[in-house]
């Protein structure tokens, strides 16, 4: 049987316009799986509060990163599609699709049913497992896939956290960033997406224990001493708790610990998008600074780094 990679990102605006993200948003905070809160409660408040005041500002966070070829995810995804593809050398096939905007996963779910016979492999863009990521994709597909008729074609293909390519792309990222320093990083924060606590312990600590097996294996990986890192959470979004530390207490916090220069890394998200470039190159930045830190480096995301891409590859069944 003919094999067919499908790589699933979380997704993004189609453009940095209040409209846009509101659409983006809209869809993105309606899955339970990351608002699940009851409809009854939760659809008024998005409805009537947050589609109207975030929008605009989120917008404006869009516009500082947005390049000529659009969206940094979007390119990156596509990057590593690329990548894929050539390392295949026609063994499989390979395409994108996203959670949250176009081409949604029902819509290249369809495509191929119609297209080919082929094993459709998914591989969800998320070393760290969690129901918010890995989960809703998984799910997402299926569901497609039913409804398409070729349920017993779809696998199942996640990242491990410790994965040995990941890993190495992550370190050759680091030392890429530290080649571009003017002076060597004091401290290092390892910070990754954050969840509601509650969503932590529904699912048994599985994805914090995945993100510690990531930091752990990285750490490892440049030997750098667990003394002079962090390991933090970030982009918390409403009021109820959220794993700690928050990166931007950290941050923040760093400066009246005596650290004048700082490095972050993001090993949660495998391409740069909002969260990475404006959310720390900009405004985690500007907070450390702000508190009397002299440089802030960002490590960029693994993208289509040659090892990353042996790894996702190797996921493709023979």
């Amino acid at each position: 049987m003919p094999t067919h990679v499908l790589l699933v990102n979380l997704g993004t605006t189609a453009a940095p316009t209040p409209d846009a993200v509101r659409t983006f948003l809209d869809e993105f905070l309606s899955d339970p799986a990351v608002v699940d809160l009851p409809a009854w409660l939760w659809q008024p408040i998005l409805r009537t509060m947050v589609l109207r005041r975030r929008p605009a500002r989120v917008a404006e966070q869009y516009e500082k990163i947005w390049t000529a070829e659009g969206s940094p995810l979007r390119v990156e995804t596509e990057r590593i599609a690329r990548g894929v593809r050539a390392h295949a050398a026609g063994r499989f096939t390979v395409s994108t699709a996203y959670r949250y905007g176009e081409p949604s996963i029902d819509a290249e779910i369809r495509r191929l049913a119609g297209e080919s016979d082929a094993r459709i492999v998914v591989v969800p863009l998320f070393p760290q497992r969690t129901d918010a990521t890995t989960g809703t994709a998984f799910r997402r597909a299926r569901e497609a896939a039913a409804r398409a008729g070729i349920g017993a074609r779809v696998v199942e293909r996640a990242i491990a956290p410790d994965d040995a390519g990941y890993v190495r792309a992550m370190a050759a990222r680091w030392r890429e960033a530290l080649a571009a320093a003017p002076a060597p990083p004091e401290h290092l924060v390892l910070s990754y997406h954050g969840i509601p606590v509650r969503y932590d312990k529904r699912e048994r600590g599985v994805y914090v224990a995945d993100c510690e097996a990531t930091t752990r294996a990285f750490l490892r990986a440049i030997d750098w001493p667990a003394e002079r890192a962090t390991h933090a959470y970030q982009s918390k979004f409403g009021p109820e708790p959220w794993l700690t530390p928050a990166t931007a207490d950290v941050l923040a916090a760093l400066p009246s610990r005596g650290v004048r220069r700082a490095a972050v890394i993001t090993p949660g998200f495998v391409t740069d998008g909002l969260e990475t470039i404006e959310e720390i190159g900009i405004r985690g930045r500007e907070s450390f600074t702000e508190e009397g830190g002299e440089s802030l480096h960002r490590v960029g995301a693994v993208a289509d780094h040659p090892e990353f891409i042996a790894s996702l590859a190797a996921l493709a069944p023979e």
